[in-house]
């Protein structure tokens, strides 16, 4: 018996298979016991062709996950209890698997052979959904084309080999050579973020592969200081950075870096009512913010999904991308939902998976709890983020935006914001100051003394 998956309209071929090597591997796990401990976190039973093939594998990976010894006898003994000798064959079929077999030895290449075949087969599966959806005009055009995205990019995901379990002295070679490099000055330690004490603090700024949470209460000038440093590593590095918006238009982000390259407040663009030396400054800051490497998206109700497809397409035409601006969590999720903390949990999950495995820096943006309000003390804490305690969980690093003068007018504090690192995996925590110009929502370092 054959899979069942659907095949039809290829031209009547019969879809990809080796028998020969499904058969040799049946035999080499009836011949030597320790075969399917090699082939257990590989090779799954479906990608067997023939039906029979699959009992019997089967068969064999119940037995290693009882710690049972795997023979001809344990998996006759097996498929017998469970009804199942029969169908594939009766005995006289695992007397010929291992009758036809020399050796176990080029086990894990056969078993390549058929993973193959088996991604092959279910591309083609997906080629046949993907048509028949074309031509399926009950749903809009743009969400098929999303769900055929989805079927590629998930047999993609099914395709990649696990390399996850490594030895750990060929990690420490990979890790010295890193840190030599680094010291010679041939690599950087991290993204620079131009604001010079906190790449100081955290060891040379952002890392691949980091969930960087951003949070602080409205006002505070979160989405003006991630869309700064998105523009800024994008100018610096001359590499690409994306701008996820699922509140401000791209219009919108771009009259900011207008203001603040040069330092006319928006208030101008709204009005038009600007002077000659306004317009010649104008000009000049459109020349610098047209960085040709940053990408906004301004898409609604985007979800991880989505900004998974998007990256992944940016990288494979521009490159390996240096930083992933998204703003803001809460507006991923349906915030009437009582399932709200699992939803934001499993937005979090997702989207830092994404960034190890595009290892890009993802910076997240968060509302904070309403809580903060009624502290006498406003600064924001990790306790502070909203409807969810995995936030801080699945993060690499926390940051707190806070600015002393929005609740106190009398502050000595006034034109600073502080960049609260609350939490760091790879690094220390602590206080980074700012200066902050609010009327073009401009952060800048503060002089050093």
């Amino acid at each position: 018996m054959t899979q069942t998956l659907d095949f039809a309209g290829v031209n009547d071929q019969l879809p990809p298979q080796n028998i020969e090597a499904e058969e040799a591997i049946l035999g080499g796990i009836l011949l030597d016991p320790n075969a399917t401990e090699m082939l257990a976190d590989t090779l799954v039973s479906e990608a067997f062709y023939i039906q029979a093939h699959r009992d019997i594998y089967h068969a064999a990976l119940q037995l290693n996950l009882q710690h049972k010894h795997i023979d001809l006898l344990t998996v006759t003994s097996w498929l017998s209890d469970h009804n199942l000798l029969e169908r594939v064959g009766g005995r006289n079929k695992l007397a010929s698997l291992v009758g036809g077999t020399v050796s176990a030895v080029n086990i894990d290449g056969l078993a390549q052979i058929v993973i193959d075949k088996y991604n092959a087969r279910n591309l083609i599966a997906a080629a046949n959904q993907i048509l028949k959806l074309a031509y399926d005009e009950s749903l809009p055009i743009a969400e098929r084309v999303d769900l055929a995205e989805q079927k590629i990019f998930s047999l993609r995901h099914q395709t990649q080999t696990d390399k996850s379990v490594r030895m750990n002295r060929d990690i420490t070679i990979i890790n010295f050579d890193e840190i030599e490099r680094i010291s010679h000055g041939e690599q950087e330690p991290g993204i620079a973020t131009g604001f010079y004490d906190f790449d100081a603090l955290t060891g040379g700024g952002f890392q691949p592969g980091q969930l960087i949470i951003v949070c602080a209460r409205p006002g505070m000038g979160k989405s003006g200081m991630s869309s700064q440093l998105a523009f800024s590593i994008a100018r610096d590095y001359n590499a690409p950075t994306m701008i996820f918006s699922l509140e401000m238009s791209g219009e919108e982000i771009n009259k900011r870096f207008l203001s603040s390259e040069s330092g006319i407040e928006m208030v101008h663009f709204t009005t038009g009512n600007m002077s000659s030396d306004q317009w010649k400054s104008l000009a000049q800051a459109a020349d610098v913010v047209d960085v040709p490497t940053l990408m906004i998206d301004d898409s609604t109700g985007s979800t991880p999904l989505q900004i998974r497809s998007k990256l992944r397409k940016a990288i494979a035409q521009y490159g390996q991308v240096k930083l992933v601006v998204i703003d803001y969590l809460q507006l991923m999720v349906d915030s009437s939902s009582n399932r709200l903390p699992q939803m934001i949990g499993a937005v979090t999950r997702e989207l830092k998976l994404l960034a190890r495995e595009c290892n890009v820096p993802i910076m997240l943006l968060s509302q904070l709890n309403r809580g903060v309000e009624d502290r006498t003390n406003k600064r924001p804490m990790l306790s502070d983020l909203r409807d969810s305690g995995r936030i801080e969980e699945d993060a690499d690093m926390v940051l707190g935006l806070y600015r002393d003068e929005y609740y106190n007018a009398d502050t000595p504090d006034r034109g600073t914001a502080e960049m609260i690192i609350m939490k760091n995996r790879s690094g220390a925590t602590g206080i980074v100051k700012l200066l902050f110009e609010p009327r073009f929502t401009r952060f800048k370092n503060l002089k050093r003394r």
